[in-house]
């Protein structure tokens, strides 16, 4: 089939000639080339493009004890991380009044790295917390002091949050969702295989150890753990699967309050919202049954097994800011069982990772001003623009898609709202309280401000201009109810590399093809395509087109079942189809783009390669990454995205 969507890449076919021309590596002159420098030669890329691109630099940079996965990404994090701690120290020590960005952030990282008052403390700083669950007496109370710990960030019970309308993108709403797992995915629930009867095995040990850090005897830890698992585990029956959760249509369900209050009649809804800051009268339910779930279980489990289930859920998410016996243990499930890392970061670097979660935009105001230049936004402000026209040509083209549906496409298309580098206006913290007085009060207090902050919106036009993502993340989305793609300053650096070292072959592939061209994508895939130009969840497209495309994604997604990613499990080809759709697109609209540069057009070597050969070349290293078996596997059974390697290899759809 022609054009957006599905085509035949014969990207092997441009190396297959390796062994008897100037690509041997005598010919590569600039061993310090951005994509050179990276081969592997004893691999064929007619075989293996992604080794052939990455091996070399993947044989010299083996996955470090305390990850679980190493790829360009997180060299480039290493680079951040560096820079942030700096930030970070010189914020120390300013003296920065009161209330200022810079007494937050110094603030934060001393009580952060302070371990030894973290170790005297030891559980006292949450003793409110703690307290408030020993004394719940009722399903009156157990609500309440779930509403007092989702305000917190902790994924008790159910979800909830504000983010726009689906089916009015000018208004926010209350959203809720399926939550309250601890081990977040249904299927680890249930899943009969070995490898996930471990993880359940392995999950309530850990439950088990956790109870008795916190003060439990063995037999009491025991019979906890045991009451912890069985709520989760009843709760996950009417989780919806990773798949399920794609469909728009069909976790959008606009409920008055009084409707909601008639799913789950145990829940006050009119007293939970007031105390989580929630005022509005109608309510977007994902997954009903799920709800009935929980009122069964309001009913079916006794008080005593809800306050164990709450004490492990709140601890569990305040964890990584308390003592070491605590930190270590939650470490030793969550990041060693289920990811494969050997070891924890160092403390410096965690420290700085919840600080980005708690005070990104600050940080970012600093990231943006030494690292990310005026001619550098322009450069891929432009590229936007270069992909936007790819796009508009490959959908006049198609020969599948009607007249209608067509002008339809191109009207979202030249809607698209692109938001490079970083925000216009930025996130007002005054009102955090942030201190010396406790590390893990801290963090909850961020967590509060954050609740508050969403629930702000309710009531109030939607802020277009917001950054979902801070400048310093190596990350990019496409928001369907903005119509909006978001490229964060970070996406487009390469580790080691000033952005005018990066020639335009190199940059196409990799950020043009992998990010910006994924990104618009995005609002044409599956899931995405159901939104129209202003970000409403509308059937746009005719029946017949609708069914057309339909037939072509299937093939993607079928071609993706058959991989095996880890052991033998497959990757999910209809959970990942939205990414693989935007991987192709990406793909072939960087490549269109491209061939219209005049590095193309000049058709001049680099280190041996052409320029069509190094767009190839700097798609492939934007997946340049390894993981460990566990964290391959724990992808597999909850994320959208299919494994790196599998992603950037050659794809045939006919």
């Amino acid at each position: 089939m022609k054009k957006t969507i599905y085509f035949s890449l014969s990207v092997a076919l441009l190396f297959t000639a390796c062994k008897n021309t100037d690509y041997s590596p005598s010919a590569i002159s600039a061993a310090n080339d951005v994509v050179a420098a990276n081969v592997d030669t004893t691999v064929s890329p007619a075989d293996d493009f992604f080794q052939f691109v990455n091996g070399g630099w993947l044989k010299r940079n083996p996955i470090p004890a305390s990850e679980s996965n190493w790829g360009i990404g997180k060299v480039l994090q290493e680079d951040i991380y560096l820079k942030m701690r700096k930030v970070s120290e010189d914020a120390v020590a300013t003296n920065a009044a009161k209330g200022s960005n810079e007494q937050k952030i110094g603030d934060f990282w001393t009580t952060g790295m302070d371990s030894a008052t973290i170790e005297k403390q030891g559980l006292a700083p949450i003793k409110p917390e703690l307290d408030r669950i020993a004394a719940i007496k009722n399903v009156s109370d157990l609500l309440d002091v779930t509403a007092e710990l989702q305000m917190e960030h902790t994924d008790v019970l159910f979800s909830g949050g504000v983010s726009q309308d689906e089916k009015q993108s000018d208004r926010n709403a209350l959203h809720l969702w399926q939550g309250g797992l601890g081990l977040g995915e249904r299927d680890y629930y249930f899943n009969k295989d070995a490898r996930n009867a471990g993880i359940r095995k392995e999950y309530v040990a850990h439950l088990n150890k956790m109870f008795q850090l916190l003060g439990s005897n063995a037999a009491a830890a025991s019979q906890k753990a045991a009451a912890v698992f069985k709520i989760e585990t009843f709760l996950a029956e009417k989780h919806r699967r990773i798949e399920d959760l794609r469909d728009p249509q069909k976790n959008y369900n606009k409920m008055s309050v009084a409707d909601v209050q008639k799913l789950t009649p145990s829940v006050s809804w009119a007293k939970f919202m007031q105390n989580t800051a929630m005022k509005t009268d109608t309510v977007i339910v994902g997954q009903p049954e799920f709800y009935q779930q929980v009122e069964a279980s309001l009913k079916k489990f006794p008080i005593a097994d809800w306050q164990a289930y709450l004490q492990f859920s709140f601890v569990s998410t305040a964890a990584p800011f308390l003592p070491k016996a605590i930190s270590d243990e939650h470490f030793a499930f969550y990041g060693t069982t289920l990811e494969g890392k050997k070891e924890q970061k160092p403390r410096w670097k965690r420290v700085l990772d919840a600080q980005e979660h708690a005070l990104g935009d600050a940080l970012g105001q600093l990231f943006v001003k030494q690292f990310f230049s005026e001619k550098a936004k322009t450069r891929y402000e432009n590229m936007v623009e270069a992909i936007r026209t790819a796009f508009a040509e490959n959908l006049n083209e198609l020969d599948w898609m009607s007249a209608p549906t067509k002008a339809k496409a191109l009207d979202k298309l030249q809607k698209v709202v692109k938001k490079v580098g970083y925000p216009s206006k930025w996130k007002d913290f005054a009102a955090m309280q942030i201190g010396r007085e406790s590390y893990v009060r801290n963090a909850l207090n961020a967590s509060k401000w954050w609740s508050n902050y969403e629930a702000n919106k309710l009531g109030k036009p939607v802020d277009r201009t917001e950054f979902g993502m801070t400048p310093q993340t190596y990350n990019a989305y496409y928001n369907p109810s903005n119509n909006e793609i978001v490229l964060p300053a970070a996406a487009f650096m390469i580790p080691n590399f000033k952005d005018e070292q990066i020639d335009d072959a190199v940059a196409y592939g990799y950020a043009a093809a992998s990010t910006i061209g994924h990104e618009i994508t995005h609002g044409f895939d599956d899931e995405g395509r159901q939104f129209d130009a202003a970000g409403n969840l509308v059937a746009w497209w005719s029946p017949e087109d609708s069914a057309k495309f339909t037939v072509r994604a299937k093939v993607l997604a079928n071609q993706f079942s058959e991989y095996v990613a880890v052991d033998t499990m497959h990757v999910r080809g209809d959970a990942t189809l939205g990414e693989n759709i935007a991987d192709l697109g990406g793909v072939v609209l960087g490549l269109k783009a491209f061939k219209k540069t005049e590095q193309f057009k000049k058709n001049e070597k680099i280190a041996g390669y052409t320029p069509l050969q190094r767009y190839f070349m700097g798609y492939s290293i934007g997946w340049m990454s390894q993981q460990r078996k566990e964290r391959l596997a724990r992808q597999i059974m909850t994320d959208v995205h299919a494994p790196a390697n599998l992603r950037e290899r050659e794809r045939t759809v006919r």
